[in-house]
C-alpha cells in the first residue's frame, strides 16, 4: 500500500509546472496541500490532515530538478540558428489513398526552391501540411478533392537548430515549450526532425515568442 510521500510525490511529478514553481519559491504549500488532498486521500481510500500533507510536499527532493535543469541550460547554450518565416498557411487532411500523390505534385513543383516553405507530418489518421503564401493557390488547387478537416491561416514559424546531442539530453522538448506555455502562447503546430524543431505560432505571437525563445541562448 503506498505512503502519503508516495502518493504526493506522484501527483505532483504529473502536474505540468508544479515541481519548477515549488523550487522558484511559487507556490503556497499551505494552498497546494488543500487543492490536492481529495486527490490523496481517494488514492490512499482514507482521511489525510492538510498537514501531513504539507510534511510530504517539504521533503521532496529538488536534486533531479535541479541537475536536469543544469543539463538542460548548458544545453541551451549550444542552440544553432533561430529562422523566423512568417505569412504560413495551415492545412490537415484526412488520410486518403489518393493523398500522397498530391503531396508529390507539390514537391515536384517547389523543387529546390528555398523560397518556399512546405512541411508534411502524416499521422495514422490524418496529415498536416505547413505552406508559405505563395504556394496556397497549388495546394487549394492539388488538394480539392480531398477531405480537409481543419484550415489555419496568419501562421508565423520559428525554426531552431539543435545540437547533436539533443537526442541524448531528456526535458528538451519540454524546456523549450514550457517557455511559451508560461506565456500563455498557444503553439498551433510542432514540426520536428532530429536536429531541427519548427514551432508554428499565431502571427500576433511570433514577435513575443522569439524574444523568449532567443533568451535560451543567454548565460
Amino acid at each position: 500500500m503506498k505512503t502519503i510521500q508516495e502518493t504526493v510525490e506522484t501527483i505532483i511529478k504529473r502536474t505540468p509546472f508544479i515541481e519548477e514553481a515549488m523550487q522558484e519559491k511559487l507556490i503556497n504549500v499551505s494552498s497546494l496541500a488543500r487543492v490536492i488532498q481529495p486527490e490523496v486521500e481517494q488514492l490512499l481510500n482514507k482521511k489525510v490532515k492538510p498537514g501531513a500533507i504539507m510534511m510530504s510536499i517539504n521533503r521532496i527532493s529538488p536534486v533531479n530538478i535541479l541537475r536536469i535543469r543544469k543539463n538542460i541550460k548548458s544545453f541551451s547554450l549550444k542552440l544553432g540558428d533561430f529562422i523566423v518565416r512568417s505569412d504560413l498557411f495551415d492545412y490537415t487532411f484526412k488520410n486518403s489513398n489518393t493523398l500522397h500523390k498530391q503531396i508529390s505534385l507539390i514537391f515536384a513543383k517547389i523543387g529546390v526552391n528555398r523560397e518556399s516553405f512546405f512541411t508534411v507530418s502524416q499521422g495514422i489518421f490524418e496529415t498536416n501540411i505547413v505552406i508559405s503564401s505563395n504556394l496556397k493557390e497549388e495546394v487549394e488547387k492539388y488538394f480539392s478533392s480531398e477531405q480537409l478537416i481543419n484550415s489555419m491561416s496568419q501562421l508565423a514559424s520559428i525554426t531552431i537548430k539543435l545540437p547533436k546531442t539533443n537526442i541524448e539530453q531528456s526535458g528538451i522538448y519540454y524546456f523549450i515549450l514550457k517557455q511559451l506555455a508560461w506565456s500563455n502562447i498557444p503553439v498551433q503546430e510542432i514540426i520536428s526532425t532530429t536536429h531541427e524543431i519548427t514551432l508554428v505560432v499565431k502571427e500576433s505571437d511570433i514577435n513575443k515568442a522569439f524574444s523568449i525563445l532567443i533568451d535560451l541562448k543567454r548565460p
